[in-house]
């Protein structure tokens, strides 16, 4: 999978993940007229999106993809391309924390509303890495994939040849 795709798929279910829980949060609360939590929920959530533009608006790639790009391994054939197992060995925290704050909203309301918060800040300060990395991609004429990893391990990238633009 190409790492550009691997990040806009980051964001999209960050996104998504946060989408799911505060709608969840707001079903559970309103069935438990909890109006207190709705509006603790709604400012965290406004937090959450303040502190995640702040941390996202930055149009360069954040040292951490710097460096990941910088150690990519050079490999003149394209690696196998398995979208779907990539996402989920590299994103699996995100499903086991959406999946865990979902079931424990039939408990205890308030963690799904937390969790939505976070996945507001991830998918807001990821924003731009896609397009940053695209850049250094078209300026140097390499294509960035995900290499295949245990889910465990850092993840590591592949450098190949590419079309230079000009």
């Amino acid at each position: 999978m190409r790492f550009v795709d691997f990040l806009k798929a980051t964001v999209i279910l960050s996104a998504g993940s946060a989408t799911f829980l505060a709608a969840l949060t707001i079903v559970q609360a309103r069935q438990e007229d909890a109006a207190v939590l709705l509006e603790v929920a709604i400012g965290w959530w406004l937090a959450a999106a303040l502190l995640g533009a702040w941390l996202g608006r930055r149009n360069a790639a954040t040292p951490p993809i710097a460096r990941l790009l910088a150690d990519a391994r050079m490999q003149m054939s394209l690696p196998e391309l398995r979208p779907g197992v990539t996402l989920l060995n590299r994103l699996w925290p995100l499903l086991f924390s959406t999946i865990g704050a979902a079931v424990l909203a039939f408990v205890v309301p308030q963690v799904p509303a937390v969790a939505a918060g976070f996945a507001i800040i991830w998918a807001l300060a990821w924003r731009r890495q896609e397009s940053a990395v695209a850049a250094i991609e078209e300026r140097d004429g390499f294509r960035f994939y995900v290499d295949r990893t245990a889910p465990f391990a850092p993840i590591r990238l592949i450098r190949t040849p590419g079309l230079r633009a000009g």
